[in-house]
């Protein structure tokens, strides 16, 4: 660019045109080996996938035979009898704890306190600007004549409540409960 326009300038116009041609050589050889550089570039990220999905292959051949060796060394039978076991034992924990709670219950309630807990709750929602008795007059009433036709169709146990709002544990605590205050009702 330089020499070529100071050869102009001097009036040594063949001089100044080989200095372009070699400036427009040299332009096209940068572009050249640009694209060759991005060209080789391109083929080492290529190798580079190859190698990381080889490497991946061998990764997954090795899980494979690791799964099968687990995959034959669990015997689905003896799992399936330990996990029905478990359930049996977790629903009877689950039950013992219910009458525990229950029992609990019963021993450390007070007379009048279920009374005061009422009080602590109409207070808290008059507290609130709730007025529960309002709330129940002003409810939709399509609502509740659906909800009571299907409770009609809801079998009753032995103690007055529904069989099927109860889960089979909690019907053996209320039984024991009933039994509990008939035992006590006779003992007094």
């Amino acid at each position: 660019g330089i020499n070529a326009e100071y050869g102009a300038r001097e009036g040594q116009m063949g001089a100044a045109k080989i200095q372009a041609k070699n400036l427009v050589r040299t332009r096209n050889y940068i572009t050249k080996f640009i694209k060759m550089r991005a060209q080789l570039q391109a083929v080492s990220l290529r190798i580079v996938t190859l190698k990381s999905t080889a490497s991946m292959t061998d990764a997954m051949r090795g899980i494979v035979k690791a799964m099968m060796i687990m995959n034959g060394q669990v015997n689905s039978p003896a799992m399936q009898r330990v996990m029905m076991e478990f359930e049996k034992q977790s629903e009877f924990m689950d039950m013992k704890q219910e009458i525990m709670d229950d029992t609990i219950d019963e021993t450390m309630a007070e007379e009048g306190e279920e009374e005061e807990e009422e009080a602590v709750i109409n207070k808290v929602l008059d507290d609130i600007g709730i007025d529960l008795s309002q709330a129940l007059v002003d409810a939709p009433t399509g609502a509740t004549s659906a909800a009571s036709s299907q409770r009609t169709s809801v079998p009753v146990g032995a103690d007055g409540a529904s069989g099927a709002s109860k889960p089979p544990a909690a019907n053996n605590a209320a039984n024991n409960n009933n039994n509990n205050n008939n035992n006590n009702n006779n003992n007094n």
